[in-house]
């Protein structure tokens, strides 16, 4: 049979399967870029505003390290640099779960062999995943580069961060399908996709931010970098695309070379052969939840801690934008002279920290669905163990792993940035603070995630769409000028900023109210209702 017998039906059905969620992304990810070039020309009207915010803010190596490298002072060169990575990191995002929902999820559940027998080629499932996940991003680039050229912005500029997106997508798409190769579970796949996407992200902001030191060749190793390097609306650099198509290449090639070699429902990595008696700690769900969640969460607190590190390591740079600048040293000595805009950026750094461990708790707390659906929970559940023990065993992760997340990464950035500056103890515990007051907003998200779980399971995805949308309304909400009933739809709107010199608690303990509210209905839902 040909290998790719079938590919066309499946790309259809896919199509059919996914055409609500990448709309979404697609209408997200479009709007993000055009509303931000559309913000940039009501707030920066004259290009002596444009130009101070790009010589002052924009090149500073804290923000060059957290947001990219700034190439010029036009309104397109400044939406690029403000979206522009970010908006390739949620593309690779959306490739990488797309890819992987309908490769190793579907073997997983055993549609895939379903599918098999009948007349589908071996190398179909896969093309047609990738088919259409690269064709979204065609779609995704298409609407982009329209939608720029749409605010009077030059068309190679609006054409090649269209392409940028493209490219993103192409390449994660290739990563996901090699992932979806090695691993026998969707979950394991998707952490191998996402460690990836995160190495990526990684590899920019330490190339970005070192520049100075010398470190700024990273960000060519990074797919991430190359959007930036792409310089769109910047004299740009064509053949930066050249590079996504032929790591892509690679990438899809592995892919099938390993596809061909293995059997369905297997990995190309083999599992590591257990003991033949389970330790005493599975016999409760406490100890089988531990077994569970001990890796993601190792994982996840290394993961954030690196970053934590990265980013204390380029904030030394921040006191550059009050110096030789007058206008800006009196408006900054307002919110407490260089040490108070460091801890802002701490703050805007942690926020997006905080997201990332939001995203943990959201995702040990859809465990217990992911355990439901896949019949594994209920040969627990029908011993003598309660549902709401068993229930309580996950809910634990993501109400306490989060805590253990931030902290790394909040003594590895106050530490690094102490280690600099030569006060360590002072900038650990600050920064420390700093981290660790994000957690009412993140198990409000937690919330959210069991509250759909116990009332409506089949719209557990809903939580990671609040997720996405907090992340978009905290690092676009103002200069889209959003109002603010919209930013206070966010619960890391409400966080106080610290150090400060009178702490409001009050919006703390609302969010952790609102928290345990949600907690306590997505639990008492679940005792009552049945399984799926």
């Amino acid at each position: 049979m040909n290998g790719l017998a079938g590919t066309g039906s499946l790309v259809g059905f896919i199509a059919r399967r996914e055409r609500v969620r990448l709309a979404v992304w697609i209408l997200i990810l479009t709007v993000l870029p055009i509303g931000t070039a559309r913000a940039f020309l009501g707030l920066y009207a004259t290009d002596q505003a444009r130009e101070q915010l790009a010589r002052t803010v924009a090149s500073n190596p804290a923000m060059v390290g957290l947001l990219g490298p700034v190439y010029g002072s036009t309104i397109g060169a400044l939406t690029a640099w403000r979206v522009g990575t970010l908006g390739a990191l949620l593309v690779g995002l959306m490739a990488v779960l797309t890819v992987i929902r309908h490769t190793r999820e579907e073997e997983e559940t055993g549609r895939r062999e379903l599918i098999g027998s009948t007349v589908v080629g071996r190398q179909a499932p896969l093309t047609a995943a990738l088919t259409v996940t690269v064709g979204a991003g065609l779609i995704l680039g298409l609407l982009v580069a329209g939608g720029l050229m749409g605010t009077g912005l030059p068309v190679g500029g609006a054409v090649a961060f269209g392409a940028g997106f493209a490219a993103a997508a192409l390449v994660f798409a290739g990563l996901a399908g090699l992932a979806a190769q090695l691993t026998e579970g969707a979950g394991a796949a998707r952490g191998v996709a996402i460690t990836g996407l995160g190495g990526a992200f990684l590899l920019r902001v330490a190339g970005d931010g070192g520049e100075a030191s010398g470190l700024s060749w990273l960000a060519w190793l990074s797919p991430l970098g190359w959007f930036t390097r792409l310089r769109a609306f910047a004299g740009e650099r064509w053949w930066v695309l050249l590079l996504s198509a032929g790591l892509a290449g690679l990438l899809v090639l592995a892919g099938y070379g390993l596809a061909a070699r293995r059997d369905v429902g297997a990995g190309v990595l083999e599992p590591r052969i257990g003991p033949g008696s389970a330790s005493r700690g599975l016999g409760s769900p406490t100890g089988l939840a531990w077994r569970l969640h001990r890796g993601s969460l190792l994982g996840w607190g290394i993961g954030l801690a690196v970053v934590g590190a990265v980013f204390g390591s380029v904030a030394d740079g921040i006191g550059e934008l009050i110096a030789d600048n007058p206008q800006m040293a009196v408006i900054f000595e307002r919110l407490g002279g260089e040490r108070g805009l460091t801890d802002a950026f701490f703050s805007a750094a942690l926020g997006i920290v905080a997201v990332v461990a939001a995203a943990f708790a959201v995702r040990a707390a859809l465990r217990m669905r992911v355990e439901e659906e896949a019949g594994r929970a209920e040969p627990v559940l029908v011993t003598a163990t309660p549902r709401l023990r068993w229930a309580g065993s996950h809910l634990a992760f993501a109400i306490l792993g989060p805590v253990v997340i931030l902290a790394a990464a909040g003594v590895t950035a106050g530490a690094t940035f102490g280690a600099i500056t030569g006060d360590v103890g002072g900038r650990t515990l600050s920064v420390l603070g700093a981290a660790l007051i994000q957690i009412p907003a993140v198990w409000v998200l937690g919330g959210v995630a069991t509250a759909l779980f116990g009332l409506f399971p089949r719209f557990t995805a809903l939580s990671w769409a609040a997720l996405v949308a907090c992340l978009l309304l905290g690092q676009l909400g103002e200069i889209l000028q959003l109002p603010r009933w919209a930013l206070n739809l966010s619960p890391f709107t409400h966080i106080p900023r610290l150090p400060a010199p009178d702490l409001e608690l009050t919006p703390l303990i609302w969010l952790v109210g609102i928290a345990a509210a949600m907690f306590a209905a997505g639990l008492a839902a679940f005792r009552r209702r049945d399984l799926d």
